[in-house]
């Protein structure tokens, strides 16, 4: 699941920034910013999995797991107002104003896609460990 949010997260690193435009530019900024933060939460998450697998040990307690749910939050709420920006942006280009024939709006359409394919990857994580830190928190 974590590679398939690293590779999500690739993919619009590369389509983004190949873009001219000045509200295009913005726009990719953060969905660039996002998508790097994802990136990077996704890499550090899988190297810790990584870790815990080699030395035979869970990182399944309280404060690792409220941890992850708060740093799934953040990333999953970044996500999801980059995708929704971009999404909002290229509608406002290709339906308002027509102008899809000047613009590469075919690559943020993927681009947005994308980003909200990342958000639904990253959903399960969320969900999963916060029902991990409210079941230890309730334990304790």
């Amino acid at each position: 699941m974590l590679l398939l949010q690293i590779r999500i997260g690739d993919f619009y690193l590369f389509v983004c920034p190949s873009v001219d435009e000045l509200i295009l530019v913005r726009l990719s900024s953060y969905l660039v910013a996002a998508a790097s933060v994802q990136c990077l939460w996704s890499l550090a998450v899988a190297i810790l999995d990584a870790y815990a697998i080699v030395v035979k040990r869970s990182f399944r307690i309280g404060r690792a797991v409220i941890i992850l749910a708060l740093g799934d939050w953040v990333t999953g709420t970044l996500i999801f107002s980059a995708a929704c920006g971009s999404a909002a942006i290229t509608t406002l280009l290709s339906n308002d104003f027509g102008a899809c024939s000047v613009n590469p709006c075919a690559s943020f359409m993927n681009a947005t896609a994308m980003a909200f394919l990342s958000w639904l990857a990253r959903a399960p994580a969320f969900i999963g460990n916060l029902w991990t830190a409210v079941h230890r928190i309730q334990k304790s």
